[in-house]
Order: C-alpha cells, then structure tokens, then sequence
C-alpha cells in the first residue's frame, strides 16, 4: 500500500514528505503536504558525516541521523497552537534498511519516544531509498589511542565542560553544537552535527533536540565500541522542568531519567545495541558540579569563563564588540547562581542585563541597546519564579514529593526511599544556594522582588 493512502486513514495531522535528492516532484501532487528534500531542507556535509564512517559504520546510522533531521524539521516547522500544546505529525521518511526500521517494535518504540520527549503525536512510513542516490564516502581509519570508556554529549555549556572534566577517563567527546572548539580538548572524531536543517522556526521550544543529541551520541558510542553514554545535566537542570512545570506547559523531559530509558529501548531495537545513558551528576546543583571540577589539578576559574548557557539568543547582544549572554533568562540566572555558589566571580561584561542588584528593573536594562523591555521582563521573572519554586519545594511535605521519588526510582532503578532522599537533599542544596545568591543582590533589588513575588 503506498504511504500517502496509509497517511489519509489518520488525518487530521501535519502532513511531511522528506524526498530524495532531485525527487521533490514525487510528492508535489499531495494537498496541504510539506515537502523536505535532502540537499535542499536537509543538508548532509560530506566532510562531517566521513568523520563518522569507520569500521563498524552501518547504513541504519545514516536513516537515524536521517530520521533525526526530519524529527527537527517537523518540530522546527510546525508552531504550537494557544489552545492546545500537542501536534500530529504524519511523517514519510525513505531509508535505506527498510526492513529495520518497518520492524513493529522500532516503529513502536520510535513513537512513544518522541511522544514522551516533545508531547506529540507521531506517526512514521518509511519508504525505501534509492542506496546509489547516497554519496559514498571515503572510509577513515580513526586512531581512538587508548581503550575508551564512555561518549559524552559536548557543547559550550557548563555541565559538559565540568563533567567532561571530572570523568575524563577515556571518554568520547560528541561535539552538539554547531561549530568547531576554537581550542582543541583532546581527540573529537565526532567533532560536528553532520547535518543541517534548513528552515525558519516557528516553534521556538523545540523539544526534539534531546532526541538528536540522545541519537547522535548512540551512533558515536556504538561506532567507538563504548556501552556507556554520560548525560552531562546536574540536577536542576535534569529534574527542575518536571517538578516544576511552567504554566500549561508540557514538561521538558529532555534530560529527565524517564526519556533515556525510552531512548535506549529504541536504539536497543533499532541499532541492537545495549547502551546505557548515564547521569553521574542527577542529584548535585550545577555549583556543586563546578565546585568539583576546580578540585582537579591544573583547573583554573578562567577555565569556565567562555562557557555559554543562554537560552535566549535574540538578547545575545554585541557591546563594545563583545557578545553578551542575556543574563536574566533561567539559564542564565542558573549559571550565575551556581558560579557564585562556587566562588567564580564573571567579568561585569558577561551579560547584558549585568547589574542584578538595581533596586528598579529599568536600571538594569543597558544603555544604547533596543531592548524589548517587556518580553525580557516576562522570561526574567518566570526565571526566577521558576528557580524560586524550587528552592520552595524543598519545604514540601513528603507525600509532595513521593510521586516524583517513585517515578524516578523506577526510572534509574534505585529504591523509592533513597530516591526521595536523594531528591529532598538536592532541593535543600539548591534552596540554600538560590537563598545564598539572591542575598548577594541586596534585599531592595528587582531580582530579590521577584523572588518574593514568585513563591508558592
């Protein structure tokens, strides 16, 4: 049965073609369908993906990093209604191994991954490509030196640049970012995303990067021969988006433990592999995590200073030349609690809004710059509501927090008991550190106001 009858038995939905190259016009006769074609909406750079290809390289590697795109694609190019946070998407994708990835199981397991990662609806059929319209890259011999132990995902955020630190044992480093280190940290044969998705997003959250970054770190672990992959996200990170939700938002489950045992059932069908996502940093804050990482011989402060951790990049604003994070999004606002919780004292120019301890909000706005005061006022304060909700849960009664101990317990295999203590402990860290921080500002400052306004 061809997939464009199979799609019209489950409309209504958001309707995506991926062609092959050359072959867009397969699909221009269907009604209301977006079409991606690779070499057009998706891009693959021959000079990356032959980083990837040595012994052990499958073709079922190239349909998931595949796969990957189009899941980006669709998130990218599909925006969110005000009424309701879920989408459908019926979704053609050609691969090369037909017959793995029409297996019930992958199909199966595929699905409920997404679904659980980004809270929509996904539905795949995948037709067979055509194997000489992909390009045939030269093999590389890659020289891994010593035995590895485990691949770790590796961006410009601290997390990845402690814990790649404090277990740097004989890991593999998987580059998720979309440039090169201007420095090199050892060997990187995965130094590099091998596609890119040619779109403007109309969906800003974009949850199905955990599924790209969880994929392309599989890939990486199998081909260097390692079971392990450490998930790099300390605790408020990987937990705070679930426990506290932001309002009539689905949770962000991206570094949750539940989304990784998901993803590997699905690899484990898909690439039959056994991987294991692990998160050695789950129940300490981000400061404790740098803490740790200064402990190590040769570790300088000014180590962690050209780490990023914005979220929103539309403030990352150049002043005097240089590029500035926002500084009052939650991320930014983690970040320098937790640098503060570890003794790091950042350059004023680091941030844009760079004075927290402005009695008036206004006064922190930098002069000369067209700041939308509004909207950062909006991402600010949820910021700190957010980060304040937290420490405040730490103060909840046990039967508050049972159901996120029982869920996570099962999750990462570990009694209900020392989950829920584990957790209580890392919430009264994070309490105290957020106390700590926001005292540091001053008891008349905006930041302190919203604090007090953003408690439970």
């Amino acid at each position: 049965m061809k997939s464009h009858q199979i799609n019209n038995r489950i409309r209504p939905g958001h309707l995506l073609y991926v062609a092959e190259q050359g072959c867009r016009s397969k699909y221009e006769h269907q009604d209301g369908a977006t079409i991606a074609e690779i070499g057009k909406e998706i891009v693959f750079d021959p000079s990356i993906l032959d980083t990837y290809r040595y012994d052990g390289w499958q073709s079922v590697h190239y349909d998931l990093l595949v796969v990957c795109a189009t899941v980006e694609f669709a998130d990218r190019r599909y925006a969110r209604s005000n009424i309701q946070w879920s989408r459908r998407f019926i979704i053609t994708v050609p691969v090369l191994e037909l017959d793995v990835w029409q297996q019930p199981m992958v199909q199966t397991y595929l699905g409920d991954t997404l679904r659980h990662l980004t809270g929509d609806d996904w539905y795949f059929y995948f037709v067979e490509a055509d194997k000489s319209a992909v390009i045939n890259h030269r093999q590389r011999s890659l020289d891994f030196g010593d035995i590895k132990q485990f691949a770790i995902a590796y961006s410009d955020g601290l997390d990845s640049r402690c814990v790649s630190g404090i277990y740097d044992q004989g890991s593999v480093r998987v580059r998720i970012s979309k440039s090169k280190d201007k420095i090199k940290y050892g060997e990187r044969p995965f130094d590099l995303i091998p596609f890119e998705v040619k779109i403007k997003s109309l969906e800003s959250g974009v949850r199905s990067r955990g599924f790209k970054f969880a994929a392309i770190t599989a890939i990486a672990g199998q081909l260097s021969g390692v079971s392990q992959i450490v998930v790099p996200e300390s605790g408020q990170g990987a937990l705070g988006p679930v426990l506290i939700p932001l309002h009539n938002v689905y949770a962000d489950y991206r570094n949750y433990p539940t989304f990784f045992r998901k993803m590997e059932h699905f690899i484990k069908v898909l690439l039959k592999y056994e991987v294991t996502y692990e998160q050695p940093r789950l129940w300490f804050t981000k400061g404790q995590t740098i803490s740790a990482y200064l402990t190590r011989p040769e570790v300088r402060p000014e180590d962690l200073l050209n780490t990023r951790s914005c979220w929103q990049q539309r403030w990352n604003i150049r002043i005097d030349g240089k590029l500035r994070q926002c500084g009052l999004c939650a991320a930014c606002l983690l970040r320098r609690m937790s640098m503060h919780a570890a003794c790091i004292d950042e350059p004023v120019d680091m941030y844009t809004f760079a004075d927290l301890t402005a009695t008036r909000y206004g006064d922190a706005i930098p002069r000369n710059n067209n700041v939308r005061s509004k909207e950062m006022i909006e991402y600010g304060s949820a910021g700190v509501r957010h980060l304040q909700q937290l420490a405040d849960l730490s103060e909840q009664p046990n039967a508050v927090l049972r159901p996120h101990a029982f869920e996570i317990s099962r999750a990462i295999n570990t009694s209900e008991q020392d989950t829920h203590d584990n957790l209580r402990k890392l919430l009264m860290q994070h309490a105290e550190e957020w106390r700590n921080f926001i005292r540091a500002q001053g008891k008349h400052s905006f930041i302190s106001n919203w604090a007090e306004r953003g408690a439970l």
